[in-house]
């Protein structure tokens, strides 16, 4: 009996070994720059778990960035701990993470230039690392089988390839709740997204409720009360996004895409003519009244007071040219300007309007590639954002823009809205963004790329799903090296690691293929 007790006892010291034997996370998302990893580990207990700032760092407690990541980071690395004090696992050693930052961002916003390279030491009791490393951190942290956190031995060296990695949704064909938003925000976070492109306003209805043009929101939203964001929402938004990294980039696209605002402001659209008489529609926002310019002027204004960041996205794509060629003061305009019958030239005309108005304001504009497309006068600062097309037509465009020595953004592969049976993420993964005919001096004018979820057919109930992880195929290519990410089988595992993680986070991220998490989504 005694012998049968030692064999079982045996095969459980096995069992454990075997289980709690060398091990290493399937890898963090997006990759790093480079990373060295050991099967030497450490474990991690939650009541032994200290964030310290280092004695060189530049910021120091009390810095708002740094002690809500802090805050918002032990239940991520910890994610089973319920903080009653009763520990199903505990590490007896205490583990040090040591933050250290060359500058003190604790009460500015993320742009253009924020540095987002770091540098991750974990060896011993100790890791030491800059505030960009702590998401990587968080994902090099795991679980045994009997729930026993451990982190091993890791050497990461980081930064971003592109400076610019977004997300675009879309709050006017579906009103999206702020909470969704702020989840989204979260979840681009975990991916290393560093904009959210927010367009706000579109055809469909108007939810930004303007102080100074109140009857845009009250007239053209879905509902003047319900489904609008106030000014302390967007601020809310805007201050969730800046404690993750994050910069809000506002979009009010016009002259087309304007149908809601013409609700709330009488007189800023294009009656459109049947004939000699009015046919009672409306088109594109009026050029050729001055009117017009006082009105964008002011409401440009304060958009650029409640919007932080450096740039402001004029739009300027997609404008249909029959409403303004059927109005005959329209047309009398173009004759006395000297454009004939070529409506770009009108386009034009009306576009450097509004980027002037926004240079004034010392904002850098971001508009739709069509802008480019009709040779219009910007300045040389505006970034050309690139929808269109399938592969060999932006990359013409690509080559193009940059020789023109213009400063470019690419979108048009990675319109997720646009869904398929399958493993789509593995096209959004594949793509390339510097394969196009050009100098070394021209591809660093490619600036970075926007994943964009518009918003026809997606509201709160699938949105999320939708974007994670698919959006995150493109936040690797737009981060990581792309030889040491060339292979989408290798990503495979890896992505359906992180896929699984964001479940755990409460991301409702939609599976890849096959398989299982092992902290399934719950349901509710």
């Amino acid at each position: 009996m005694e012998a049968a007790c030692f064999v079982t006892f045996a095969h459980y010291l096995l069992l454990i070994f075997l289980q709690n034997g060398p091990h290493m996370v399937e890898g963090v998302w997006p990759l790093p720059q480079t990373l060295t990893s050991s099967t030497e580990r450490y474990p991690l207990g939650p009541e032994a778990f200290y964030f310290e700032y280092g004695s060189q760092s530049a910021a120091q407690q009390g810095c708002s960035v740094l002690d809500g990541a802090f805050m918002r980071y032990f239940p991520l690395i910890f994610p089973d701990y319920t903080g009653n004090g009763v520990l199903r696992f505990y590490a007896d050693k205490p583990f040090h993470l040591v933050i250290t930052v060359d500058r003190d961002d604790c009460e500015s916003y993320p742009n253009e230039d924020s540095s987002e390279r770091y540098n991750l030491s974990v060896s011993g009791r100790q890791a030491s690392l800059n505030a960009e490393g702590l998401e990587t951190f968080s994902q090099l942290v795991y679980q045994d089988d009997f729930g026993s956190y451990f982190v091993n031995k890791t050497e990461i060296v980081d930064f971003p390839r592109f400076q610019f990695r977004g997300i675009l949704l879309d709050t006017s064909r579906h009103y999206l709740p702020v909470q969704t938003i702020l989840q989204t925000l979260d979840a681009m976070a975990y991916s290393k997204f560093n904009v959210f492109h927010w367009h706000i306003v579109d055809d469909p209805s108007f939810p930004y409720q303007s102080r100074t043009y109140p009857d845009l929101s009250s007239k053209g939203a879905f509902h003047p009360m319900t489904h609008v964001y106030t000014q302390s929402d967007v601020r809310r938004v805007i201050s969730h996004a800046r404690l993750r990294g994050i910069r809000v980039l506002p979009e009010f696209d016009s002259p087309g895409h304007t149908a809601s605002w013409g609700k709330g402001q009488s007189d800023l659209l294009t009656p459109c003519y049947r004939g000699s008489s009015f046919s009672g529609t409306f088109g594109p926002v009026n050029p050729v009244l001055p009117s017009t310019y006082q009105f964008m002027a002011r409401l440009f204004k304060e958009v650029s007071l409640v919007f932080p960041d450096s740039h402001i996205h004029l739009g300027g794509d997609e404008v249909n040219f029959s409403c303004w060629s059927s109005n005959p003061d329209v047309r009398a305009f173009m004759k006395k300007m000297g454009f004939g019958k070529d409506f770009t030239k009108l386009e034009a005309f009306y576009m450097e309007n509004i980027v002037n108005i926004t240079s004034a304001l010392k904002k850098t504009a971001i508009v739709w590639q069509d802008v480019f497309d009709y040779h219009e006068l910007i300045p040389k600062d505006t970034v050309l954002h690139i929808w269109k097309g399938k592969p060999a037509s932006y990359q013409a465009e690509l080559s193009r823009m940059t020789k023109a020595g213009m400063k470019v953004l690419l979108a048009a592969p990675w319109y997720i809205n646009h869904i398929s049976y399958g493993q789509d993420w593995r096209e959004y993964y594949n793509v390339q963004p510097l394969d196009f005919p050009g100098t070394e001096e021209q591809k660093k004018l490619v600036i970075g790329g926007e994943v964009c979820m518009w918003g026809e057919y997606v509201d709160a109930t699938n949105l999320t799903p939708r974007l994670w992880p698919r959006a995150s195929a493109a936040a690797e290519r737009l981060w990581s090296d792309e030889k040491q990410t060339s292979s989408v089988d290798k990503a495979f595992p890896r992505l359906q690691d992180f896929r699984c993680r964001l479940v755990r986070r409460g991301i409702r991220a939609e599976p890849l293929y096959v398989g299982h998490c092992k902290h399934e989504y719950q349901g509710g």
